[in-house]
C-alpha cells in the first residue's frame, strides 16, 4: 500500500494539468509516481518535463542510458523503478541477456562504453553517500574520472551524471511510497536480486 493516497487525475491541481494531458498521451494512463506526486499541486507540472528532458533523447546512446538507469533500479532495490527502467530500455533495444548481464554485475561482455557508465553508476550509487570529500572531492577515484573523460564528451558526462541522480532520487523515492506496479514486472534475473 502506497505510503500517500493516489490523487485521482480528476482532482490534479490545474497547474498539473497540462502535465498530465501531455503525460497521459504518452502513457495512456497517469503513472502512480504521477499520483502521489500531485499530492503537492504544482509540482507534477514541473516534474515531467524535468524527466522528459533528462530520460529522453539526448547526446547518449539511449540504450547506454536506459541500461545504467536498470543498473541503479537494481542497487537501490525497487521493483516499481525496475519495471518502468526495463521496458524503457527493451523499447530501446536491450536485450534479456543486455539485462541479464547489467543485473548480474557480470558486465565484461559488454561494450566498454557501457561498462564505463555502469561502473560511474555503482560508485555514485553505492560509494559515494559513504566516501568523505578528503578521502575524494567528487567522489570518483582519478583512474576512473581519467576514463570517463576519455570516453564521454562534456555534454554526454553531465547527461549520463544526470541521469544517474536522477535514478537514484526517483528509485529511492518509489521504493519509499511502495507503489504496485503500472508497468510490467520485471525480468526474472531483475526479480532475483531485488
Amino acid at each position: 500500500m502506497s505510503l500517500v493516497p493516489l490523487r485521482d487525475p480528476a482532482e490534479f491541481d490545474s497547474a498539473d494539468q497540462a502535465a498530465l494531458a501531455a503525460g497521459q498521451a504518452g502513457y495512456g494512463k497517469a503513472l502512480h509516481t504521477w499520483q502521489a506526486i500531485a499530492q503537492r499541486p504544482g509540482m507534477f507540472g514541473a516534474y515531467l518535463p524535468f524527466i522528459r528532458a533528462v530520460a529522453g533523447p539526448g547526446c547518449l546512446d539511449p540504450r547506454l542510458k536506459d541500461l545504467t538507469a536498470v543498473y541503479v533500479t537494481v542497487l537501490n532495490h525497487c521493483r516499481y523503478s525496475a519495471s518502468h527502467r526495463c521496458t524503457s530500455a527493451a523499447a530501446q533495444g536491450a536485450t534479456p541477456e543486455d539485462i541479464d548481464a547489467v543485473v548480474s554485475g557480470n558486465h565484461a561482455g559488454l561494450d566498454p562504453d557501457l561498462q564505463l557508465a555502469l561502473e560511474l553508476a555503482r560508485v555514485m550509487t553505492l560509494e559515494l553517500p559513504a566516501m568523505p570529500i578528503a578521502q575524494a572531492p567528487t567522489g570518483l577515484a582519478d583512474d576512473l574520472r581519467a576514463a570517463l573523460t576519455k570516453a564521454f564528451s562534456s555534454d554526454q558526462l553531465v547527461e549520463l551524471t544526470m541521469s544517474i541522480s536522477l535514478w537514484n532520487a526517483l528509485s529511492r523515492f518509489h521504493r519509499v511510497m511502495d507503489f504496485d506496479l503500472d508497468m510490467p514486472v520485471p525480468p526474472e534475473a531483475v526479480e532475483r536480486v531485488l
